[in-house]
């Protein structure tokens, strides 16, 4: 039983024989005939092999581990592929919104600029008397010297933005 147990939890873990000796500090050929039934470990390295296969020595010496069937993997491989596949949509989906809002922000941005040439700048003909005229000015211009500075910057990125999210389909 003890045999059967440390042989089936070695291969749950995927550990071959050598890699558990290695992680036990013995050679390959004593895990191999813990395996066989024909030695066994003694109390402080059954401890030891516990910890290697993060299994209760009561389980190494209880009931028989049993393995994991087939179908149970292929029910777990095909949950996984599904999730896979719900992750690549999601990212699909995420690629597509940014393409897309880049490409809203770089028509803004030539929108604005269009504004901004076919107004010529009017605050520079208004009456900075009237103190509310004068406060509206001060903020367009404000504005317009942020844009101006700002907008070629934001352009550029959004046009690199563009190109890296571009997916032929």
């Amino acid at each position: 039983m003890l045999n059967e147990n440390i042989k089936s939890l070695r291969k749950s873990k995927g550990l071959s024989q050598q890699e558990l000796a290695v992680k036990l500090n013995v050679v390959r050929q004593t895990i191999s005939k813990w395996e066989q039934g024909l030695s066994v470990p003694d109390s402080d390295m059954l401890i030891l092999i516990s910890e290697a296969l993060e299994a209760p020595v009561s389980t190494l010496l209880g009931e028989t581990v049993a393995e994991p069937k087939a179908d149970a993997l292929q029910a777990i491989s095909e949950k996984l592929e599904i999730i896979n596949l719900q992750l690549a949509q999601r990212k699909a989906t995420r690629r597509k919104i940014l393409h897309w809002l880049l490409i809203s922000l770089c028509t803004a941005i030539a929108t604005i600029s269009a504004v901004f040439i076919v107004l010529n700048s009017p605050y520079l003909g208004w009456n900075y008397n009237d103190p509310e005229t004068a406060v509206a000015g001060v903020a367009f211009h404000a504005l317009e010297w942020l844009f101006v500075r700002l907008a070629p910057i934001i352009l550029i990125g959004a046009i690199i933005g563009i190109f890296l999210t571009w997916k032929k389909e």
